[in-house]
Order: structure tokens, then sequence, then C-alpha cells
């Protein structure tokens, strides 16, 4: 039995790719395998080339592999291209009718898929699903699982019985044409249960379970799913989900929401962003605290709508004119994404700020098995409330009255007696606007304060690997499970080599970055952006230079295998 499989399947858009993918992902995790999967696809309803990744193991894995075992290949261009990442024993399972795959037979499994798909399904949409059968045959994977599994993702209606049927049809075949060994084998189940979530999902789950009621988005990739998520939660969990006319309605929604006391998020990509920015600057002002989900992807511009990039960091972090305070947060991984989310709407109302929390396409739209989030660690912190049974507080409200934290005491209008005057114009602490100098250094002063609370909320980085190494590593968000995979790899061929990571970006923990820091000899800033972002930041906050960097921005993930190449350039 092996310890980890790799399969890949690959065809147009339109010949249900991510449905395949997301079924073998959903199969495996059940085995109570850990599994990571991603997503590569083009922005185009049909044609083109897409194709889906899964990596099981039992042990842990926390990002993709580029070496496949199985390789399903819906179309020849599939084949042509992702043939040769196969391992040396590995197999490819394609449409012997419609491809050609010359070379040694016992790698190959040619299969009429269309054909079985009409013969067994009365639809050759299904091919894709005798392609599943075919390949859980040859790894061994329990026919009556991967039944249960298919019911559950396609119901048990009609279309569900058919793709059952499909499945086992294409299992059958699998089982008799393969004549080849293939020791990559499942072996007897795990009875471990696991959660397997997107980036997209976890977000979700963590804006529902922190009282998130309130969601008001436009559509955009990557982040779209994260509405489409709690609409479809919205009746039942009593959250009000609106799609806006534009990015700039949907960010001046969610103010006005928090501004009546409802915790409220939007989501959105780095161009719907752009468009928010005058919003944010308003949310600083009014310090009215608001959550905003910046899925990252390829720019500038509309740039690569469906592909990764890290190349929002320094915009996210001085985004709008004039200084105010703000909390980004960086997800490293399923679990960080759901957990920080939480985070983001008790800093966002603790402090009366707008919070951002920074993904991308990978993580966004990349599956990983996580444990059950244990909810008796959620924790809902609304922050400093006007207690009107407080008589010291008795008398005119004063909204952004001036205190030592920066913080005032919110009162919600219309659900209290308190008068609330807020005013998008510099104002004194009743709200109302004012010119002269002395109230204006006041306000801002006040508002800078909330900072030295804030850095105190922002955690250090992640180390790993040996202290004292010669080269350290350096990288922030979906990037933690690529590092700390190259990492090992690294330390296991012999060179001296650790990493440090960061999720959670500003206000920046620069003595915690010195204290990880301290001691490194040669320091690497591993990116997906042409400009070493984070680097730039690291070194404004804390004045250490790197002494190189690892750079990605074609708008394909980093992976443990171009870190390594790199690495070994940058070595030499």
């Amino acid at each position: 039995m092996t310890t980890e499989i790799n399969i890949m399947i690959g065809g147009e858009a339109g010949q249900g790719v991510q449905a395949a993918g997301s079924i073998i992902a959903k199969a495996l995790a059940r085995h109570g395998l850990s599994v990571f999967a991603d997503q590569d696809y083009e922005s185009r309803v049909r044609g083109g080339h897409n194709f889906f990744r899964v990596r099981a193991s039992d042990g842990e894995v926390g990002t993709i592999s580029e070496d496949l075992d199985v390789l399903l290949a819906l179309d020849q261009q599939s084949i042509d291209l992702h043939r040769r990442e196969l391992s040396a024993f590995g197999v490819l399972i394609f449409d012997s009718d419609s491809a050609h795959a010359a070379g040694d037979s016992t790698g190959l499994l040619g299969l009429p898929l269309e054909r079985l798909a009409v013969e067994s399904a009365k639809s050759k949409q299904a091919a894709n699903v005798v392609a599943i059968g075919a390949a859980m045959a040859l790894i061994g994977y329990d026919s009556a699982a991967l039944r249960n599994v298919l019911v559950d993702h396609f119901g048990t209606a009609e279309t569900g019985q058919a793709n059952a049927l499909a499945a086992a049809r294409g299992y059958e075949a699998g089982k008799t044409a393969f004549k080849g060994r293939f020791d990559k084998q499942t072996g007897p189940g795990s009875p471990r249960k696991r959660m397997l979530l997107n980036g997209n999902e976890a977000v979700a789950l963590g804006a529902i379970a922190a009282g998130c009621k309130f969601v008001s988005a436009y559509p955009m990739t990557p982040s779209t799913p994260i509405m489409e998520y709690m609409a479809a939660k919205a009746d039942d969990l009593g959250i009000v989900v609106v799609q806006p006319e534009d990015e700039i309605s949907a960010v001046n929604m969610i103010i006005g929401a928090a501004f009546a006391g409802v915790r409220s998020m939007t989501a959105t990509s780095g161009g719907g962003f752009c468009l928010m920015v005058e919003g944010l600057g308003l949310a600083g002002m009014t310090e009215t605290p608001i959550v905003v989900v910046d899925g990252q992807r390829a720019g500038p511009a509309i740039g690569l709508p469906t592909r990764t990039e890290q190349g929002d960091l320094r915009f996210v972090i001085h985004a709008a004119h004039g200084d105010f305070p703000r909390a980004v947060l960086a997800p490293a991984n399923v679990e960080d994404a759901f957990w920080l989310t939480v985070k983001a709407f008790n800093l966002a109302e603790e402090y009366q700020i707008p919070v951002i929390i920074l993904t991308d396409q990978y993580l966004a739209s990349s599956y990983a098995t996580t444990e059950r989030f244990d909810l008796s660690r959620v924790q809902i912190r609304r922050g400093q409330l006007l207690d009107e049974n407080d008589p010291s507080k008795a008398g005119r409200y004063r909204r952004y009255e001036i205190t030592a934290s920066g913080v005032s005491p919110r009162a919600f209008p219309m659900q209290s007696e308190a008068l609330v005057v807020a005013d998008s114009d510099e104002h004194d602490e009743e709200g109302h606007l004012i010119e002269d100098a002395a109230t204006r250094t006041a306000m801002m002063l006040k508002r800078q304060r909330k900072i030295e609370g804030l850095r105190k909320e922002i955690a250090g980085p992640r180390t790993h690997g040996p202290p004292g190494a010669d080269i350290t590593l350096i990288g922030w968000g979906s990037s933690l499970g690529a590092l700390i995979e190259a990492t090992d790899s690294a330390v296991h061929h012999g060179l001296n080599i650790n990493m440090i990571h960061f999720s959670e970006v500003w206000p920046f923990p620069a003595e915690a970055a010195d204290e990880a820091l301290r001691g490194a000899k040669k320091t690497v800033s591993v990116e997906s952006n042409a400009t070493a972002q984070f680097a730039q930041l690291l070194r404004a906050e804390t004045g250490h230079q790197v002494s190189g960097s690892i750079l990605r921005f074609d708008g394909r993930p980093l992976t443990p295998a171009y870190i390594l190449e790199q690495l070994r350039k940058e070595v030499a």
C-alpha cells in the first residue's frame, strides 16, 4: 500500500472536469485520507483547457504535487500537455475512440468513455464519471463506497442513478481492461472523519460562525462562491444576501448595515476592491466596522481572471486617501480561513475599523481536509458599546468621544435613546463637522491610537525547520503548505534551511518578525508577485533586507517543486 496517490482529470470547460475532481476528492476524504486538491481553469464557459488535481495520503498533505500517478484525460490536449507529468509507473486513462496515446501499453488504459457513458447513462456527458469509475478500480477503491459518494453528489433521482450506473460501468471496464501493474492502492479505509472544504467555503463558514447577518457583493472571481454559499444558507440562518449593481454599492451597503449594528461583509477581487476604496475611507472616517474579502487574482485590470497571485498586499494596506487604522489578515490554509474570518469580525467591532481578509484564487478554490471546527472556541466580541444604564454616561451622547484607547462607545441608531450623529467630513466628538485645526488634530490622534491596541492583537509568524539554518525562506498567505514541504524536502537532501510564514500582516508584527529573524543568515522571500511586495514591507517595518527572492507571477500557484528549483538556482 502506498502512502500517497496523485490524480489529475483534464479536459475542456463543459466536460465536467470540476465535478469529477470534487467527486474524487470527496471519495478519498471519506476513505479517511488527508486530501488536498486544486483546480486550474480558463475564463470561458466552453472549450479551452481545464484540469483538477487531487492529492491524497495517509499522512498530512497541505499542497499539490506535480508528479501524477493517474491522469484522466477527457480530450487529446490533456494527454499532450500532462502525460509527461506521470510518474514512471503512472497510468493514463483516456477515450480510445477520440484520443491517441502512443508508447508503452503498460501505462495506458484506453476505454471508449463516451460510448460507455451513452450505453449506461444515456448521455455522453457522463464520460467523466465513467473515467472516475475506471480510476477508482485502478486504485482499489470500494465500488459501493463510490456509489454512495455519487448518490450524495447528484442525488437519488434519475441523474444520480444514471451517474452511478456510468461509474459502475467504468469500474468494471477498468478492472477488465488494465493489464499492467499498479501499486498505488487505497487500502482499507480509516475511520477518521474530517471535513473537505475549499477556502471560500471556510471563509463563509467563519463569517456565519462570527454572526455575520448581512452580505452585499457583486460577483467577481474567485470570491463569488462566498456570496453563493451564504445565500444558500440565508433562509435557515437569518442572513440577508444582496447582489447590488456594482462593488461601489456593495461596500456602501455593508457600511450602512454595520452603522445600524449588523455584522456585515463583502467579498470581491482586486478589480472590485479598486472600486471600494472610497467606501473604505468612509468606514475609516465614520469608524464603522466592516469586513472585506479580497480574493487576489493576477492583475492589473482584468489580468488573468481565473489565475492566482499575491499582488494586492501593498494596495490593501495603503488603499484610500488619508491615514486611518485597518487590519489585514492573509489566511494560510482552509483552517486559517475559518478562524481568521472570525477574528476579522471581532477586530472590526472592537476597534471600529475596516478589516481586510486577503485570500487568493489558489486558496479560494483549493479543497483540503480539515478537522471539524471547535465552535466552542468562537467568541463574539462586539467591543465597547454604550451602556445607557451607567450614570456616568448620562447626558448628551458623543459618538466620537476622545478616549485613551482611541475607541469610543458605540450606540446603534434607533436601538437606543442616544442620538447618533456621524459625518464623513472631519468632525468633533459629537459627530458634527468641523474646520478648526485643533479638533482635526485631536480626532486624527484619537483614531491613530487604535493602532497601539490593534498591534497586540496581531499574531507573529509561524516557524518551521531547524534553528540557526543557513537559509531562511520567508512567505505569507497561501504559500504555507508549499513552503513547509519545500523546507522538509531541502533538509532531507542535506540543505540547512528553515522558514517563517506570516498570516496576519497589518499592522505589521515587527517585534515578532525581528525575533523570528534573529540569527538568520541568508533570507529568501517566496511570493506570488513580480516585485517582492512582502519583502519590501518587511524592510520598511523592520529594516531587514532579504538576500534574495523566489517570485512567481505567471498565474500558477507556488509549489514545492517550483520553490526547490528556484532555490537551487539561488544557492548556486
